[in-house]
């Protein structure tokens, strides 16, 4: 199992962090031994989830490639419909050039209605234009003189240059599947099969909500797999994550203690914290993420996200945390 981090890119004005406290956070995370680093992706401020904006993921991670030397760099997720797939190939090819092939394309359909509005795109368009992006992207990175015929993107005789280090493309991370958090993402049942159907289909890496209980994951896994067969895909092949915001108390330390940090991005409160986040002292939030990995069948990566960027949240992680997570 690989660990790795998400990044707290907030957009918070003189407070934003800037590339040189990043770079040295990062570098520490390598040489703690972290295998990755990604980032959100929001255009606009999203209540009630977020409180605050996010910084522009493809700039940041072509940032960060530089300040960086082997952790690898991408997107949990990206929301791939705000894109157009010509530019995007182009933009994200460019990445992965200069990260040396370091780049995780990690996707995701988008939920907020705000968003969809401020770039004219129909919010009920969302899923049908990934699936186009996703094959487009992809066969732009994977040949030349390509021409795409969909409902909502085409083209014709194009070459996207330069290519992808990675061959025949970087690996691409679909997030989503059954959740209980309706309330934000707004959601129901009607919108999970084309979901799972996405995710067999092209997906090397499955990220399911980090919300889901044990049952919805294991119905999800079950369902994802019976996909898989029916388009032709080997279902052993599919890698899984678990991600999820963390914060580690000190013992006897009282779980009010973190709103100040939860609180600089979070529009929930502390019921929501403790029971969706991973809220407590270190023995504490390891059981409960052996007890994810486990619900989850294992997984091949677990992805953490510290709530500032202290270096101090990391080495805690490193020290404290991840040996009892990898205990057997």
């Amino acid at each position: 199992m690989r660990y790795g981090l998400r990044l707290p890119s907030y957009a918070i004005g003189e407070r934003t962090a800037g590339l040189q406290e990043m770079g040295s956070y990062l570098r520490r995370a390598e040489d703690l031994g972290f295998d990755s680093a990604m980032l959100i992706d929001h255009l606009l401020i999203a209540p009630p989830a977020y409180r605050v904006a996010w910084l522009e993921p493809v700039s940041l991670l072509s940032a960060l490639a530089g300040v960086t030397r082997t952790i690898r760099l991408g997107t949990l997720v990206i929301v791939l419909p705000f894109r157009d797939p010509v530019a995007f190939a182009k933009e994200w090819a460019t990445l992965d050039l200069l990260s040396g092939g370091r780049s995780i394309l990690g996707v995701g359909v988008g939920w907020n209605k705000e968003e969809f509005a401020a770039l004219r795109i129909p919010i009920k368009e969302r899923g049908r234009r990934m699936n186009e992006m996703l094959e487009a992207i992809t066969a732009l990175w994977a040949g030349d003189d390509v021409s795409y015929e969909g409902t909502y993107y085409q083209f014709e005789h194009l070459t996207i240059e330069p290519k992808p280090v990675q061959k025949p493309h970087p690996p691409i991370w679909i997030g989503g599947g059954t959740q209980p958090s309706e309330k934000i993402y707004g959601e129901g049942v009607d919108t999970i099969t084309p979901v799972l159907r996405r995710i067999a289909r092209y997906a090397e890496t499955w990220v399911p909500h980090s919300s889901a209980t044990a049952e919805m994951v294991s119905g999800d896994w079950a369902r994802i797999r019976e996909l898989m067969g029916e388009f032709g895909r080997d279902p052993d092949s599919m890698r899984r994550v678990y991600s999820n915001f963390v914060h580690i108390l000190e013992p006897g330390e009282k779980p009010e203690s973190a709103a100040p940090k939860f609180s600089v991005y979070s529009g929930m409160d502390l019921p929501y914290w403790q029971e969706f986040y991973l809220l407590g002292e270190a023995e504490a939030v390891a059981e409960r993420i052996r007890g994810k990995i486990e619900a989850l069948g294992g997984v091949d990566d677990l992805i953490l996200n510290p709530l500032d960027w202290d270096p101090a949240s990391i080495e805690i992680l490193a020290e404290r945390v991840l040996p009892l997570v990898a205990a057997p």
